[in-house]
């Protein structure tokens, strides 16, 4: 179904040349008191991987990914690696829920369900399982057959997890843990409704705990990390939490074998040592990274990969043999010779398995139904792009920003780029594109500053490194920013007066202390309007379209 051939070329021993048979090679010795595999014997097995996958049971508008596709891959794989004596794992990095609206329209239920089909056997708890509260995510624990691992997550205030640490597997007699971490950073990145009572402890420390107990309880053959994260090259994570590169280094050489991580997003195919590959071409050879003699693997997004790792363990000894990036049927443009283009997959197309394709198809049509009415028109392109919102200025976020200001009559807007997550093109506007743009069903709300206190507050909100998701986005006010300083605050076009009230509005998220803002949502001139995000944009089109995307051009921030 897919490129069989692949397999064969995507051998570490050639890929890119960048790392030697002996690097390859190198192997982790573990320590078990009471092994159960036989001496002199290889032991093959696969480990599987994907992450992020926000909703994306169903393929896109051009056929790409899904997870009735993705069935097809692993189903092959499985027989493929069953057929040599060996066994299967596949992994989630986490990040299941929020990005596609007829999956946040039934909470992830689809996802959940199609997943348990493919045969995922144990994901990381990402950031985006807090777009929920605890008790959807319980609920969604019991439509999964499979566990939710962190190791870090805790009832706030106790010892006691709010998740499983670990699960133990047997490999035909190779014993495989598997741990999870979650980025520390969501006590920021959820909403601080959905984690209250609940806290994100440091993933090093409490990985080195839990390393220790599974060493002492259960005498691995393998340890593996299923991370949410993130991988920053070369373990240069700015403002973020610290990731996997930087958990690799932390602990001690040959402690852990594998790290299957997610929520930086991007796939892990390096040119050279702490060096990835800016743009990966997919169907092309994939090295995964290796620090401190731990491989660390990630594979994009949304299941347009699945993760390809086969390792052989022969007297206590794991050598990865080969490891690739296998493309769900991703597509590219090519030029056709007369000024038109055509798609074209970047392998062979994958047949999508149709049993699991039918037993999505209800949840796909359940929320087509309420998603697909039009809600307005838009005139050119409104950038959503994460590459340029947690960057500059948009004409998308002037766009979110004026209906909210509108709604609620304030002077000023203020919102994170994190918060946008799609772009909208031309045409007839849908209630599910602009939920795609606002997924997280966060509440229009505002609050009242004098001049001096808006000041204080822009001068943290300005703060956040370009890049990050807290990267600031501000409508009606324009200033001059010199170093940590801001000078020559207008709001409206009018000098900002010191002693005077200004109305902000803002979302939920924000107001309570998201992203590193301010809390505001305890100033006694707070107020929820109750309204969701989308449904305020929703609304905003409807009244003005049609929309002209040059209308909201926004100013970039002045430096001197």
């Amino acid at each position: 179904m897919y490129n069989s051939n692949l397999n064969k070329k995507i051998s570490l021993l050639v890929v890119l040349g960048l790392f030697s048979v002996n690097a390859i090679a190198a192997a982790s010795t573990i320590q078990s008191t009471t092994p159960s595999w036989e001496k002199n014997k290889p032991y093959q097995f696969t480990i599987l991987h994907t992450n992020d996958h926000h909703g994306r049971f169903w393929q896109n508008d051009i056929g790409e990914y899904g997870l009735a596709a993705q069935k097809t891959v692993v189903d092959e794989i499985r027989k493929e690696v069953a057929t040599k004596g060996g066994k299967l794992l596949l992994l989630s990095g986490g990040d299941i829920n929020t990005g596609v609206p007829e999956s946040d329209v039934l909470q992830a239920k689809p996802d959940f369900l199609g997943m348990n089909e493919v045969g995922y056997d144990a994901m990381a708890v990402g950031n985006h399982e807090f777009d929920h509260p605890l008790a959807v995510i319980r609920e969604q624990q019991k439509w999964a057959h499979f566990p939710f691992l962190s190791a870090n997550t805790y009832f706030k205030g106790t010892d006691n997890r709010v998740f499983d640490a670990y699960k133990m597997f047997d490999l035909n007699g190779i014993k495989v843990a598997v741990f999870g971490l979650t980025t520390d950073d969501t006590i920021f990145l959820a909403s601080p409704k959905n984690t209250d009572g609940v806290e994100f402890r440091k993933t090093l420390p409490e990985a080195q705990k839990v390393i220790a107990q599974i060493k002492k309880t259960e005498s691995p053959d393998m340890i593996i990390a299923v991370t949410h994260m993130g991988h920053y090259e070369n373990g240069e994570h700015g403002s973020m939490a610290p990731g996997d590169v930087e958990l690799a280094r932390g602990l001690q050489s040959g402690e852990l074998d594998m790290i299957v991580g997610g929520h930086s997003q991007n796939p892990v195919c390096m040119a050279s040592p702490n060096k990835r590959i800016t743009e990966y071409v997919p169907g092309t050879p994939c090295a995964p990274d290796k620090q401190n003699g731990t491989w660390i693997v990630q594979a994009h997004e949304w299941g347009k990969y699945v993760g390809r790792a086969d390792f052989v363990f022969l007297n206590g000894k794991i050598t990865l043999q080969n490891y690739q990036l296998i493309p769900i049927n991703l597509k590219k443009e090519v030029d056709n010779g007369d000024g038109t283009k055509r798609l074209e997959y970047y392998t062979k197309e994958i047949l999508q398995d149709k049993t699991l394709l039918e037993n999505l198809k209800p949840y796909q049509e359940q929320g087509k139904q309420q998603l697909l009415v039009k809600s307005g028109e838009l005139i050119g392109r409104l950038e959503g792009d994460r590459s340029v919102v947690r960057y500059q200025q948009s004409n998308m976020g002037q766009l979110l920003l004026s209906a909210f200001i509108e709604k609620t009559k304030a002077d000023i807007g203020i919102m994170s780029g994190g918060m946008i997550r799609d772009s909208l093109i031309e045409g007839n506007i849908t209630y599910r594109d602009i939920l795609k743009v606002e997924p997280f069903g966060n509440s229009v709300v505002y609050f009242e500053l004098t001049g001096s206190e808006l000041i204080d507050y822009l001068k943290i909100a300005l703060n956040k490194k370009q890049g990050s998701g807290g990267y600031p986005h501000l409508k009606n006010i324009t200033l001059t920013r010199s170093g940590d300083n801001i000078k020559d605050v207008k709001i409206k076009n009018e000098p900002i007066d010191l002693q005077k009230s200004y109305r902000i509005a803002t979302l939920d998220f924000l107001a309570a202390g998201g992203d590193g803002y301010p809390i505001t949502n305890t100033s006694p001139t707070y107020v929820d309007t109750g309204y969701r995000d989308a449904d305020v944009v929703k609304q905003y089109f409807e009244e003005h379209s049609p929309i002209n995307a040059s209308d909201y051009e926004p100013t970039q921030f002045i430096h001197n």
